[in-house]
């Protein structure tokens, strides 16, 4: 078992953030934590890191109580950039986390290759972009080449060639064998990378398998809305209507046979969409509250 969090309740004051919240990472993944701002993300990843304690309930990192110390010569987690120094240079962040944990020079200067920060790693972290902190950051996830990295917002403020290139870095660290607990704003590009989503509501866990939950729904119009959908239930195709358009998932039936079925009954295709839904879709049916009200809704 590579993380085990059991039963876990957190309170500020009066308000519950976290309501006896239970899940498993038993192999090497990625898997996403999604939720509203102030849900309780970063409060659940402080408890894993044991940086906060709990309420109530057990959190275990391969085995170990998340309070044994040594647990982080096998995790990490990266937190938003007011951890760093901006009087220290990037170097001398990677430096204390090598000399912490007795990793050798080498292991530093392959990370700042890999990450792709080797050309101002000697530059005060006072002089960085958003992008070079973030960058940085990830560096100090990675380079005591972690089996459990727990990433808080890992692609913000980068811009579209930086987030593809973190998108590859941690689909290679997943087939190293490393397992990625992450939160992000990018719906999009969680549908990338993550296997599951555990999504945060007031206090609660959703768990979705996103192979499971993501559908490829065809949007068809046709002259004769009605006709259609009464000739394809009687055969047994599960159909909705919605806006005046027939919506059939892929998965239960092929099209070959719909478009036969409705040329059959005379029923003439105006229009045909295919969509294809993933985790903002499913953001938007868990937090339909959220998603209708005028606010900025952060995720």
């Amino acid at each position: 078992m590579i993380l085990s969090v059991k039963d876990v309740y957190k309170s500020y004051g009066k308000e519950q953030v976290l309501k006896g919240i239970t899940f498993e990472i038993e192999e090497p993944q990625i898997i996403a934590l999604v939720g509203p701002n102030g849900s309780g993300k970063s409060t659940l990843m402080n408890i894993i890191t044991n940086l906060l304690p709990a309420d109530k309930g057990e959190v275990t990192v391969f085995g170990k109580s998340n309070r044994d110390p040594n647990i982080f010569r096998e995790i990490s987690f990266m937190q938003d950039n007011t951890v760093l120094y901006e009087y220290l240079t990037g170097y001398d962040h990677l430096q204390f986390i090598c000399d912490v944990q007795g990793l050798p020079k080498k292991q530093l200067l392959d990370t700042a290759d890999r990450i792709g920060i080797t050309s101002y790693l000697n530059k005060k972290v006072k002089n960085y972009s958003l992008g070079m902190k973030q960058h940085l950051l990830l560096a100090m996830a990675v380079v005591n080449k972690p089996k459990l990295m727990i990433l808080d917002e890992p692609l913000n403020g980068l811009d579209p060639t930086s987030a593809i290139r973190v998108r590859n870095l941690l689909l290679a660290l997943r087939e190293e064998g490393t397992a990625i607990l992450l939160s992000s704003h990018n719906l999009a590009e969680i549908d990338r990378v993550t296997s599951s989503i555990l999504f945060l509501k007031k206090g609660n866990l959703i768990q979705e398998n996103m192979a499971e939950f993501e559908q490829v729904r065809y949007q068809i119009a046709v002259n004769d809305v009605v006709k259609a959908e009464k000739s394809l239930a009687e055969v047994g195709i599960p159909v909705e209507v919605v806006d005046g358009r027939l919506h059939i998932y892929r998965k239960d039936v092929g099209l070959d046979r719909v478009f036969y079925l409705l040329d059959q009954e005379k029923i003439v295709i105006d229009d045909i969409e295919k969509k294809v839904f993933g985790s903002e879709e499913r953001y938007r049916k868990i937090f339909t509250e959220e998603t209708k009200s005028n606010e900025l809704v952060e995720v």
